[in-house]
């Protein structure tokens, strides 16, 4: 099988599209009240964003079945996009007093008070996916996640290939389609692209509109609506992750305009329904995100509930999930 760096690479001659770059309800989980040897189960009290994208619904996947195959005691809850629900999740899991608390943040701020209570229950908490800013870093251990400054340069990278392969002349003129408003992925991938815009492309980039889509289908639709009503004249796209710009190219066509032709898209994620609209020409290019924390989740826990170090942000390690949603959307095709 290729590796995940060397299958993107030869992706880029594969998809019909032509570029790739790499990159709710409770539902509660149960285990054993003791596990093999007699020692007691961990539980652990997880508090998820939402279940706003595809890439969403793999995370929360992988948590579920990573502490299964674990052999711990999982409380799952669906905040739904909103802070409020996720606060009162992790008072709950306090209140219940669980062994650990890890939850991926709405939004980067506003998490001092609950986090200090978990600290005075001697409750460890763990983040996944997102950050926080906090006055105290020592509210939370570990951030287990990925680079999202870093996903932001790597798209405004692939965006020049995809705008030479084009053929595109003049001046740039680019919609973005931000996450949720204050949700770390949306604040640091605006920042890394914007990085590389500056430094490389002051003269001939511009981002000529800007709003948030929320991360959801609905959203990139309604939104990228808007954009071409007031800038008909956008010839790029950056979404900041695949769902917003799928629900973008309806109102493309809409307007009577070919995405991928008439307006280079390029994304992050790289889910299932990505790669099938890039095999159609509709997305140009997509940078990866890999939601699959579970297995480093489950990591982590175990060593912070024996009292064991971790370092400060455990990056996202590589896996094989964009070659597997590549084979799941385009199975004929052969990797």
């Amino acid at each position: 099988m290729l590796n995940r760096r060397n299958f993107l690479t030869a992706a880029i001659g594969v998809a019909a599209a032509g570029t790739l770059a790499a990159c709710a309800k409770k539902d509660e989980g149960s285990g054993d009240s003791t596990g093999s040897g007699g020692s007691k189960t961990i539980t652990l009290g997880f508090s998820q964003v939402g279940s706003e994208s595809g890439w969403r619904t793999a995370n929360s996947d992988s948590v579920k079945s990573a502490a299964k195959e674990a052999g711990y005691k999982l409380q799952f809850s669906d905040a739904q996009q909103k802070q409020e629900n996720q606060i009162s999740a992790i008072r709950s899991y306090i209140s219940q007093k669980v062994d650990v608390i890890a939850f991926s943040p709405v939004v980067v701020t506003g998490w001092d008070a609950v986090l200090k209570e978990a600290k005075a229950a001697k409750i460890p908490v763990v983040l996944t996916d997102r950050s926080v800013e906090t006055s105290d870093e020592s509210l939370y251990v570990t951030l287990v996640g990925s680079d999202f400054t870093d996903e932001g340069r790597r798209a405004a990278k692939i965006l020049e290939k995809v705008i030479a392969k084009a053929g595109l002349k003049g001046k740039v003129k680019i919609a973005q389609l931000e996450g949720t408003t204050g949700a770390a992925p949306a604040i640091e991938r605006a920042k890394g692209f914007k990085e590389v815009m500056d430094a490389d492309h002051a003269d001939d980039w511009k981002i000529v509109v800007s709003q948030t889509g929320d991360f959801t289908r609905a959203g990139g639709k309604q939104v990228m609506a808007a954009f071409l009503q007031s800038n008909p004249d956008i010839n790029v796209l950056f979404a900041h992750n695949d769902d917003m710009a799928i629900g973008a190219i309806q109102s493309i066509e809409a307007a009577g305009k070919k995405p991928g032709k008439d307006i280079l898209i390029v994304s992050i994620d790289g889910v299932k329904d990505g790669f099938v609209a890039m095999s159609e020409g509709k997305i140009n290019a997509i940078v990866e995100c890999n939601p699959l924390l579970g297995p480093q989740l489950m990591e982590v826990v175990k060593t912070v509930h024996e009292g064991g170090k971790v370092e400060r942000w455990i990056k996202t390690k590589e896996s094989d999930f964009m070659q597997d949603q590549a084979k799941a959307a385009l199975p004929d095709r052969k990797y």
